[in-house]
C-alpha cells in the first residue's frame, strides 16, 4: 500500500501573524491577512500559493474566515479586492460589512 499525503483542508486564524491560513495537510496553501481594530477586522490581502491555484481554495479560505469573523460579532472591512469580490458574489452572507473602510 502506498502512503497518500494528507490532503485534509483546514482554515485557522493565526492572531500572531494577523492572518487566516488555509492548509492542505501540513502545507500552508494560502492566507488572508488582516488588521484588528476594536470590534472590526480589516482584510488587506489574500494569497493562494501558485501550486494551489485553480482549486477554489481562495473562496474556501475567505468563506471560512468571514464566517469566523461573523461568529465573533466583528464587523468586516474589506480592503482586499478578492474579499470584496467574494462578498459581492455572496449577498446572502450573514455578517456585518462596512464598505466605507476606516483609514489604515
Amino acid at each position: 500500500m502506498v502512503d497518500q499525503p494528507d490532503q485534509t483542508l483546514v482554515v485557522t486564524r493565526n492572531d500572531e501573524a494577523s492572518q487566516y491560513e488555509i492548509r492542505i495537510g501540513d502545507t500552508l496553501a494560502g492566507f488572508a491577512a488582516f488588521r484588528m481594530h476594536p470590534g472590526r477586522i480589516s482584510f488587506t490581502h489574500t494569497v493562494i500559493e501558485n501550486e494551489f491555484e485553480g482549486r477554489g481554495l481562495g473562496s474556501t479560505l475567505v468563506r471560512e474566515a468571514l464566517a469566523d469573523v461573523a461568529a465573533r460579532g466583528e464587523t468586516i472591512v474589506p480592503f482586499c479586492p478578492f474579499v470584496q469580490d467574494w462578498l459581492k458574489r455572496h449577498p446572502d452572507f450573514d455578517g456585518t460589512v462596512d464598505w466605507k473602510p476606516i483609514p489604515e
